[in-house]
């Protein structure tokens, strides 16, 4: 295999290529390492690597895969992997983004890490996070900013911004990020990738920091980014099941996308929720209607008006779901002392170890226990809402839904617009699949997408119509600033 070839395959292809002895698992790293030290400096996404280990891993792989027989090989033998950096991983830092977690490593693997590695990947670093995996932006006091894939000037989303961004920029097959209110699905719509959030609860959070406590460990959900789109089940099928850790992880039995019969579903196709919504984003949206219509799906217009109060919904939920334990004050203190109204004053001044949205969050986190009627009327109108959609979904239908209401805007600029997280975020308080899909790009070459939901247990059913984008529009396309 050339090296063009590799940096454009799935996961599962390299794989097979490595079984099958057509190309090195050595040789598939050092394409991949070589990929990260270009593209890197420009978008600052692997904020530690370990390409020498990496490259040793690769070695034994490759003596394994000359002494054992190719069907006796794990899943993702000898493929290379990226790591967020909120995830436990032996001996990398474990920040998740906190200046006073800033010496931390971890001494032992995450559960989904561990499975990552038991399925045969070779992980090359660990990837930049927002502060605390709180907000959809990456930059944080330890690491600084991630940058997107395609256009260093805006953002590559949060919290799993550098997963999607050293994927976009084709120097990662497959990364392992987490999910609380899009932070897998943003990233991965901003970079121009694959992005999975499982079904709520069938992924153990178990070594991810900040941990889930409670309720929160089935709307909090690790799973894959992908350059393409044939990698997002067999990831998934490494990752989930019950780790005798998670007091919330059920097992799920976990369908074949490809025993999905297109002409079988009806696609529900929602174009309006908490805001407006960017007219090219819309047009892809009903182009990707279209295109499952031709392959004879049901297409059908619908209106779900309780997703208008989706960030309120998500906020309640998300605040009733953790019991009143491990608030975010609490968390950004890291057993020291912290005041938060005392950072925003030192912000201004660039004393502040915090960042901005970290400092804000704090403050406005209690706002809910202030209203407990309303916060106990909101979280009624999302089980409402819940019991909606399962029922216009049922078993045989999807929901195309806009990823973002924005094309990957401009560092900084979601302050001015904090809120259209909830496209995303609403999914997971409802326990929902959903894969964001690459659509194209627009005409200044952005990556465009859409998101495909489902009811739960059917996460089979978005990554076949996930695929199915993927044969019509092309799915990830290289960043031309990386040529």
């Amino acid at each position: 295999m050339q090296s063009r070839e590799i940096l454009a395959s799935s996961a599962i292809a390299l794989a097979r290529a490595i079984r099958e002895r057509r190309v090195t698992s050595a040789e598939v790293v050092r394409v991949h390492v070589e990929r990260v030290r270009k593209v890197n400096p420009a978008v600052n996404a692997v904020v530690r690597d370990r390409f020498d280990d990496a490259l040793r891993e690769a070695r034994a792989a490759d003596e394994k895969t000359a002494s054992v027989h190719a069907d006796d090989l794990p899943v993702f033998h000898g493929v290379p992997c990226t790591i967020k950096e909120a995830f436990a991983f032996e001996g990398m830092p474990n920040t998740s983004g906190l200046w006073a977690r800033r010496d931390v490593l971890a001494s032992k693997d995450a559960t989904v890490v561990e499975r990552m590695r038991g399925a045969g990947a070779i992980p090359l670093g660990v990837t930049n996070v927002s502060e605390l995996c709180m907000w959809f932006e990456s930059t944080n006091k330890v690491w600084g900013r991630t940058s997107n894939a395609y256009d260093p000037r805006r953002t590559a989303g949060g919290s799993s911004g550098g997963e999607g961004a050293i994927v976009g920029a084709g120097a990662s097959p497959i990364g392992l990020g987490s999910d609380v209110g899009g932070s897998i699905r943003m990233p991965a719509f901003f970079n121009g990738v694959f992005g999975h959030k499982a079904t709520g609860g069938i992924v153990p959070s178990t070594g991810n920091h900040p941990p889930a406590l409670h309720d929160v460990q089935r709307f909090v959900t690790c799973g894959p980014l992908t350059r393409r789109a044939e990698d997002l089940m067999p990831m998934l099928r490494v990752v989930a099941g019950p780790d005798g850790v998670e007091e919330n992880c059920t097992a799920c039995d976990l369908r074949d996308p490809a025993s999905v019969d297109l002409r079988s579903l009806t696609v529900f196709s929602v174009e309006r929720g908490p805001g407006r919504v960017e007219p090219a984003l819309l047009e892809a949206q009903r182009a990707a209607a279209r295109a499952l219509a031709d392959r004879g799906a049901r297409v059908e217009r619908r209106e779900i008006r309780g997703l208008a109060r989706s960030f309120e919904i998500w906020s309640a939920m998300l605040n009733e779901g953790r019991r009143g334990k491990s608030s975010f004050r609490e968390l950004m203190a890291a057993g020291g002392r912290f005041d938060p109204w005392r950072e925003i004053a030192r912000f201004p001044l660039g004393r502040s170890r915090y960042t901005l949205p970290g400092l804000l969050l704090s403050v406005f986190e209690e706002l809910p226990d202030r209203w407990p009627a309303r916060a106990r009327a909101l979280t009624a109108m999302g089980r409402e809402l819940r019991a909606e959609l399962a029922n216009v979904l049922g078993d045989r239908g999807v929901m195309l839904y806009p990823s973002f209401p924005r094309i990957a805007p401009r560092h900084n600029t979601p302050l001015l617009a904090p809120f259209q997280f909830a496209y995303t975020a609403i999914f997971n308080v409802m326990e929902m699949p959903s894969t964001q899909v690459p659509l194209g790009l627009d005409r200044r070459g952005l990556p465009i997408g859409v998101q495909v939901a489902a009811v739960q247990r059917a996460d089979h059913l978005t990554i076949a119509v996930a695929m199915e984008l993927e044969r019509v529009f092309g799915g990830w396309r290289a960043p031309a600033q990386f040529a």
